[in-house]
């Protein structure tokens, strides 16, 4: 995930292998949102409802009322989103990490020794973590925008109680959806201003934590690879690109485990809209109350299958499109040799 390429490069790849894996996920990300903010389901054993079975019931229900192409609802700024975040993320993390190591050769005894220690684990999540700030302040917006339209079907419509009733919710719901973004747009900034915007991000920049946190778990992974690659250089070793999709989709599952309490919240502040007379939730009440309901863990079954399939994917085409571009460079370089 973090090879030697420039930053430029790396946060191209990373941007495309994100919009990829974001396309091909994008169903599970919707019915993800529609758990976290759902009430808590109980079988009749106490057991809860909330998990992979329910996630795939919230798919087939919403393909039944509304068609295939209402999975997809709000894809767009999401893609956008995602794009925009993963690429100033790649590019902001690769740049601190070639300061930090240009900073560390030159403070060396010896400035023309290739070799550096590698980054502590510490290291990595701080700059992970002011990677992920700077990306989220600008990515934000879109994100809010984006949990909107995929909950905007269920808060803008009851379920049909006959075939002509749906008819007529499907009709409602085509011709709110006509303005779709700007309509949403205008919702937001209506309730809460510009600030309604980057509503709940003092949370989602303690979520910077994650892909932090995935990124220094991949780097971990990495130095493990190496060992058992018997690297005589003690160097970290480029995964090929299975090695890179279980590496990535295991330490994305790992950080989204440990954070997920933070993840429910910021989906549930985000989503929360402003009434006359109520004070906006606060991050330490959604976790009480959640806390309180026995919801804190409410769809965590999917964020994981969502994370090891998105990540996976993600660091697999950005190892491929980095392995492209270096394989171009040698090819042309034997060619001006020749």
């Amino acid at each position: 995930m973090t090879s030697t390429l420039p930053p430029l490069v790396q946060a191209l790849s990373g941007a495309i292998g994100s919009a990829s894996a974001n396309t091909l996920t994008y169903p599970v990300d919707l019915a993800t949102a529609r758990l976290q903010l759902s009430p808590r389901k109980l079988s009749r054993q106490g057991v809860s409802k909330n998990g992979l079975l329910e996630g795939w019931k919230i798919l087939r229900r919403v393909i039944r009322r509304y068609g295939v192409g209402a999975l997809y609802d709000g894809m767009g700024t999401d893609t956008g989103a995602t794009v925009i975040s993963n690429f100033f993320y790649f590019y902001i993390y690769s740049f601190l990490r070639d300061t930090v190591y240009k900073h560390r050769r030159l403070a060396s005894s010896n400035p023309k020794k290739k070799s550096i220690s590698a980054l502590s684990l510490p290291e990595e999540l701080i700059l992970g973590f002011l990677a992920g700030v700077a990306s989220r302040a600008i990515s934000t917006p879109l994100s809010i925008i984006t949990l909107r339209l995929q909950t905007e079907r269920d808060s803008s419509s009851t379920p049909p109680s006959s075939p002509s009733s749906e008819t007529s919710s499907k009709s409602v719901l085509r011709a709110d959806n006509a303005s779709g973004i700007v309509a949403v747009v205008k919702k937001i900034y209506d309730e809460d201003g510009l600030t309604g915007f980057w509503k709940g991000f003092s949370t989602t920049a303690l979520l910077c934590l994650n892909p932090s946190l995935t990124l220094s778990l991949f780097q971990v992974f990495r130095r493990i690879l190496a060992l058992t690659k018997r690297n005589r250089a003690g160097g970290l070793v480029d995964p090929t690109p299975g090695e890179a999709f279980i590496g990535g989709a295991v330490a994305s599952s790992i950080a989204s485990a440990l954070l997920y309490p933070l993840i429910l919240a910021k989906t549930r502040l985000q989503a929360a809209r402003k009434q006359a007379g109520n004070a906006r939730p606060s991050l330490l009440s959604v976790l009480e109350d959640a806390e309180t309901k026995g919801e804190l863990y409410q769809g965590l079954e999917m964020q994981i299958l969502k994370g090891f399939v998105n990540q996976g994917v993600t660091f697999l085409v950005k190892g491929r499109i980095e392995q492209m571009i270096v394989n171009e460079y040698l090819r042309r370089r034997g060619l001006k040799r020749g």
